[in-house]
């Protein structure tokens, strides 16, 4: 997955650009006062010779609501292209990173993801630990990557 950008910044500044610059409706899932909002965005199509090549980008802000900071230690995604060939990834943090929210701010970043068919579903977790170290998952909100061209999509 490629680093396309990030920020940090307080809740007060969560409909700024970030949010007014994605057409569509986004994706929200909230879990224990963390609410993820997902916007999906199909950035190309590649004919090679391996096959063809379906890129989006997907944006991703985490407002923190609770009343003390978290961090964000790892990520979990499946990914699933309309003919069911599934895609896991596990690791530690995002874009680089295992960013601290302050109680009170958002965390945002973008990242991209490739299928050889042009319709997928993806979802998820997060893992989060608090101040105490105690853990918990913050569900990821389902989306749909469809290729807005074609009009026969699965998802």
């Amino acid at each position: 997955m490629t680093r396309l950008s990030k920020s940090n910044k307080p809740l007060e500044e969560k409909f700024s650009d970030f949010s007014k610059t994605f057409i569509g409706k986004p994706y929200v899932a909230r879990t224990d006062d963390i609410i993820v909002t997902v916007w999906p965005e199909f950035v190309d199509s590649k004919s090679s010779i391996i096959g063809d090549l379906y890129i989006w980008a997907y944006h991703v802000r985490l407002d923190n609501k609770k009343t003390e900071s978290v961090k964000l230690t790892s990520r979990y995604w499946r990914i699933i292209d309309e003919q069911g060939v599934v895609q896991e990834v596990n690791g530690e943090g995002v874009v680089g990173e295992q960013p601290t929210i302050a109680a009170g701010a958002s965390y945002q970043y973008s990242s991209g993801v490739h299928l050889r068919c042009p319709s997928g579903i993806m979802t998820g977790t997060y893992q989060m630990q608090k101040n105490n170290l105690e853990s918990f998952e913050v569900k990821i909100p389902t989306f749909s990557l469809d290729v807005p061209s074609i009009k026969s999509v699965i998802n």
